[in-house]
């Protein structure tokens, strides 16, 4: 009796053990972006989509290696600041989390980039556009947008060959993000046989522009290429309109909003004045991993995505996804399985090297696939965005007013509702 009941003990304590064993491996990965501030409406939504990716990757009790892992999302708000970014980036190391999504702005993720390279976590940063992020060296720095340097030889040969302007007047607001596209975007357009006849820096509070735009009516500038955020290049659209300036307004990702015309320079902007890149954005819903997360995301959050949620999505994914072709959790382990990422079918679209150091990560489509048209992208829960795309790193696109409803486009046939504000963003495919 003694021996059966102590043969009981020890395969209750086996199995015990086991069930101990098969516990989940708990995977923690971090995202950084201001959610608060006045960025945070994007970086909420990055945060959002990000948490969606680590909820479903859950749901299907994936297994690293031979054992079942859980993961978890560690956040930190960055309020959009270097200083702020470089804290975080800090307590994410200390956090012991094995990869990080962000930083959202290219200053911010710069900032902490060299924290997470000397702690040998990969960083995916699924909006930043400066290139010295990927150019640096680094083997922990991936980006999933079209950096500054494709977004202005873009830019640049659109305003020369197709906009036909020569002269151009070119501003930055000292950032790192603008003081690079105006760098990028200038030798793009000297290249090209145009001319920088006025360059200017202002700063991110500044409210008057009329030295400036004195310079540009002087110097007869064909269009004003802005390098800094939407409420400043709101601003500034304000006083051109009030000097009747009616030349281009050029800038890259960071203005390209249908809430540039629509809410913060409402009334003020020309009717397809503004020309901007979009390197990221919602993504066209032709594929059906996009309109997919499209739905999902609706379903979670009560709201459509409209910014860079699908990337820091597809971030968390890639970041997971190498951990399981690498068979581990472990950063020094799967960092080679992540840079050899290929043919990655995610919510930004389908594309080829997602994730190489050095290149364009994100491919928004693929070759010779048009966006749904806007009806579709409706039906899908998002917006139409661009009508077409530029190429496969990233689109060109006009900001298109016809006022404070849903109304219908003369010339597309095609309405667009911004949460109450509307702008249709009209795609070109030069």
């Amino acid at each position: 009796m003694h021996c059966a009941v102590l043969w009981l003990l020890t395969a209750v304590a086996a199995c015990l053990g086991g069930a101990a064993v098969a516990q989940p491996l708990v995977v923690k990965i971090g995202h950084v972006a201001p959610t608060s501030g006045w960025m945070s409406i994007v970086g909420i939504e990055c945060e959002n989509a990000a948490r969606m990716a680590i909820e479903q990757l859950n749901a299907r009790a994936l297994r690293v290696g031979d054992g079942p892992v859980a993961f978890e999302l560690v956040t930190a708000d960055d309020v959009g600041t270097e200083s702020r970014a470089r804290a975080a980036a800090q307590a994410m190391v200390a956090a012991q989390v094995r990869g990080v999504v962000g930083h959202l702005t290219s200053g911010t993720t710069l900032a902490a980039a060299k924290i997470y390279a000397e702690a040998g976590i990969p960083q995916l940063a699924p909006a930043a556009t400066h290139p010295l992020f990927t150019r640096s060296g680094s083997r922990t720095a991936f980006r999933l947008v079209a950096d500054d340097a494709e977004i202005a030889r873009r830019l640049g040969r659109h305003a020369v060959e197709q906009l036909k302007a020569r002269r151009f007047a070119v501003i930055d607001d000292r950032s790192v993000y603008g003081q690079g596209s105006v760098e990028q975007f200038s030798s793009a357009v000297l290249a090209r046989g145009g001319r920088i006849v006025v360059a200017r820096q202002t700063t991110g509070d500044a409210d008057d522009f009329g030295e400036l735009l004195s310079a540009v009516q002087a110097e007869q500038a064909d269009a004003v290429f802005f390098g800094g955020t939407e409420p400043q290049a709101a601003r500034l659209l304000r006083q051109m309109k009030r000097l009747g300036i009616t030349v281009k307004l050029i800038g890259g990702d960071f203005i390209c909003t249908p809430d540039l015309v629509s809410y913060f320079a409402r009334g003020e902007a020309f009717d397809d004045q503004v020309v901007c890149a979009m390197p990221g954005g919602t993504p066209p819903v032709g594929d059906p991993a996009t309109a997919g997360f499209i739905a999902d995301y609706t379903r979670r959050f009560g709201i459509a995505p409209s910014f860079y949620g699908p990337h820091a999505y597809d971030a968390v994914m890639l970041i997971a996804h190498a951990m399981v072709r690498a068979g581990s959790t472990e950063p020094a382990v799967y960092l080679p399985a992540l840079a050899a990422t290929r043919d990655h079918r995610g919510a930004s679209g389908v594309g080829t090297g997602l994730v190489r150091r050095d290149h364009v990560v994100r491919v928004a489509g693929q070759p010779g696939v048009r966006p749904a048209r806007a009806s579709a992208a409706r039906r899908a829960g998002g917006h139409a965005g661009v009508a077409d795309l530029l190429d496969r790193v990233l689109r060109v696109a006009v900001l298109h007013v016809r006022g404070l409803f849903c109304v219908r486009c003369r010339r597309c046939g095609a309405g667009i509702d911004h949460r109450g504000r509307i702008a249709r963003m009209k795609g070109t495919t030069s």
